[in-house]
């Protein structure tokens, strides 16, 4: 039998008699077994984070430069390896697995760049009498040891949205991965472990939520940085008191289809943000809003791209669609689905599940109540709306707890600007899928969507303290 994989704390390879095997969801087939951290581990984790900052903060922009492009060079040479483990581990389609981990490579890149740009400014403080001679500098300084939290639907990417801006910023970092997918995770470590980073400056480890909960509340942890679902996430934001929390939370991405879209592209690209990695994605569109006039010509572009999707086996080329994480998050969407049917909604496309494998299903004649409209689904299913008037739809895009990102398909600047004003949400996509994210623009979300933003510049803000000095001559 394989060896468990170990887990990485202090610049050593640790194991540990608790273990977890890890299922592929597709087939339900062992993909490998990881050790997990007991609480002497966190302790451990903890220790070596805080004594590694002491030497982090002061490592000079190039050479922390230097350490992360080696990692994003590490993943260029792995990544066929590393896609194939997101597929096992995680059923994402094999092709949007080399997608995403092109995506970390360019995180690791952009924040090895990003290091050198870490800049303050000059401000003028002569602005009424008393104040003549001054002027004062602003400067950004490493918070100090963060923990990161990462969910199991990019299992390469989120982890590196985390370490990649607190290593760029100077900080050190514990990693706790999705209990779905650690092994990505892992092989990460592996690359970081020859990077050159003092030891204890990344640790990595697989542990359960109470441990990750004490490591996140340990008085030597100045901030947590978490991306999950939002009852978890404002649950530990409620637990860490006066500590800075980067939330990346949860979201029904909405999408507005006017009356002068390009219909062609907009029911493509809705397909494709609907269904991709079957709907498992915080930003992927949930409910599609398309002005009454075009929603006929919409809905008859739209269903055949989404009946055109090929469903099947991960591993296959050519699909696009397959399980979903685990046949407890099926059940649940089937049910929701289920529930909004006996409520009046129509079926149109979809419907049907197999274990853990869901059919991309189009709702219509639902409403802002139901479930699949109000929470987020997190599966692979969307509903159709029309509205008469523009007003009205930004309406049911605000009308939910979270404010994540929104689409706008539209020919109209005047509306464009409208609707950004407008609508409640951290991001607008104007012409495309809200789904839309490249890793260096801010990404985050408000209301129930989170606090702060990722993007990794963005994040390394988040993960410093500003400190000005005024001068006198």
């Amino acid at each position: 039998m394989d060896q468990p994989y170990k887990f990485w704390i202090g610049g050593v390879w640790k194991d540990s008699p608790l273990q977890l095997e890890v299922i592929n969801p597709y087939n339900n087939r062992p993909v490998g077994t990881v050790c997990y951290a007991t609480a002497s581990d966190i302790e451990t984790a903890i220790g070596t984070s805080v004594a590694a900052f002491e030497e982090m903060k002061g490592l000079p922009a190039f050479k922390r430069a230097d350490i992360l492009h080696y990692i994003s060079e590490g993943l260029q040479s792995r990544k066929e390896e590393i896609a194939r483990m997101i597929t096992l581990e995680s059923g994402k389609p094999i092709k949007d697995a080399r997608t995403e981990v092109n995506r970390a490579i360019n995180t690791f890149q952009i924040a090895s760049e990003e290091t050198k740009r870490v800049e303050g400014a000059l401000l003028p403080l002569d602005l009424m009498p008393g104040s003549e001679g001054r002027v004062g500098i602003t400067r950004r300084f490493p918070i100090g040891p963060i923990v990161g939290i990462t969910p199991f639907n990019f299992p390469i990417n989120l982890v590196a949205h985390k370490i990649a801006p607190a290593l760029a910023a100077g900080n050190t970092i514990i990693l706790k991965p999705a209990p779905q997918t650690p092994i990505t995770a892992l092989l990460l470590a592996e690359i970081i472990a020859s990077s050159g980073a003092p030891h204890g400056t990344v640790n990595i480890l697989p542990c359960s939520n109470d441990l990750a909960e004490q490591m996140v509340c340990d008085p030597r942890i100045p901030m947590l940085s978490f991306t999950g679902s939002a009852a978890v996430g404002w649950s530990l934001k409620s637990k860490i008191n006066k500590k800075k929390a980067l939330l990346e939370l949860g979201g029904n991405a909405g999408v507005i289809v006017h009356a002068d879209a390009d219909l062609d592209r907009a029911s493509k690209r809705c397909a494709v943000g609907s269904f991709s990695y079957s709907g498992q994605v915080c930003i992927s569109v949930q409910r599609i809003f398309v002005h009454a006039s075009v929603y006929t010509a919409f809905m008859n572009r739209f269903v055949p791209h989404v009946q055109a999707l090929r469903v099947g086996d991960p591993m296959d080329e050519e699909t696009e669609v397959s399980s979903m994480i685990d046949i407890k998050a099926a059940l649940r969407a089937e049910a929701w689905i289920n529930e909004a049917v006996a409520g009046g909604a129509k079926i149109v496309v979809g419907g049907g599940r197999q274990g853990a494998l869901l059919a991309p299903t189009v709702l219509t004649q639902t409403s802002p109540q139901m479930k699949i409209n109000c929470e987020e689904s997190f599966a692979p299913l969307v509903t159709v709306t029309p509205y008469q008037h523009l007003d009205e739809a930004i309406e049911q895009i605000n009308g939910t707890r979270y404010g994540l990102q929104a689409g706008f398909f539209t020919k109209g600047l005047a509306e464009a600007f409208r609707v950004f004003e407008k609508v409640a949400v951290g991001g607008l996509i104007l012409n495309d899928v809200p789904t839309y994210r490249i890793d260096h623009m801010p990404y985050g979300g408000i209301k129930e969507s989170g606090v702060g933003r990722e993007g990794v510049r963005y994040a390394m803000e988040e993960m410093t303290d500003l400190k000005f000095m005024a001068l006198c001559f």
